[in-house]
């Protein structure tokens, strides 16, 4: 077997979050950056009729759920002048 090493793994935490959330160095990628910027994944729960409806709508707009997702939440949540990123 091969030793992995002790680098954080894939699920990992890390040990300082805020920290992490705030960072303005971006993360090394091979693959290039999205255009928004620094991107993380969010998981939620939704039934699977929900998820059905969800993907069914992206679909008719012609759009991914992704990006569907990201427009809802920019709209939901806009930022606020005068706070720090």
């Amino acid at each position: 077997m091969t030793d992995r090493g002790r680098g954080r793994g894939f699920a990992a935490r890390p040990g300082d979050a805020d920290a992490w959330i705030r960072t303005t160095e971006p993360a090394p990628r091979d693959e290039p950056v999205r255009s928004a910027g620094f991107t993380a994944r969010l998981t939620i729960d939704v039934t699977p009729e929900l998820r059905g409806r969800i993907k069914v709508t992206a679909f008719r707009r012609g759009v991914t759920v992704a990006d569907m997702l990201r427009d809802l939440l920019a709209r939901e949540f806009p930022d606020i002048e005068g706070e720090p990123r």
